[in-house]
């Protein structure tokens, strides 16, 4: 995965992978608890609002879904695929392979979409 790759100075890639899996299961609880919403772009990109930068831990949301469909729990799967159905979008492979994502704006509750090309 890609977000394996964003090592600290002196960390090994197992102590990489275990920050990234504490950051997901957090994630993941908070989606299934509702605290936590995901949120979907017209392109197919998604979001997730109220995942703190610091339970975060430099993961994007990018890795975080693909972890999720992969090893989540099915609340949090649910809750993700009821944000799919609202915005009446699925979470697309190619937005997500081409850099899409959101940023939010604590101070309006909006969020901005973007990629990080030109």
């Amino acid at each position: 995965m890609p977000c394996y790759r964003k090592l600290r100075v002196g960390q090994t890639l197992s102590q990489r992978k275990t920050e990234i899996k504490k950051a997901v299961d957090t994630l993941s609880a908070g989606l299934a608890s509702g605290r936590i919403k995901p949120v979907i772009g017209r392109q197919g990109a998604i979001a997730f609002a109220g995942w703190s930068d610091e339970d975060r831990n430099s993961v994007t949301d990018a890795c975080a879904y693909r972890q999720i469909m992969v090893t989540g729990s099915s609340m949090a799967k649910v809750a993700i695929a009821r944000a799919e159905q609202m915005a009446g979008v699925s979470v697309s492979k190619q937005a997500l392979a081409q850099g899409h994502h959101g940023h939010f704006d604590t101070s309006s509750g909006g969020i901005t979409w973007h990629d990080h090309k030109g």
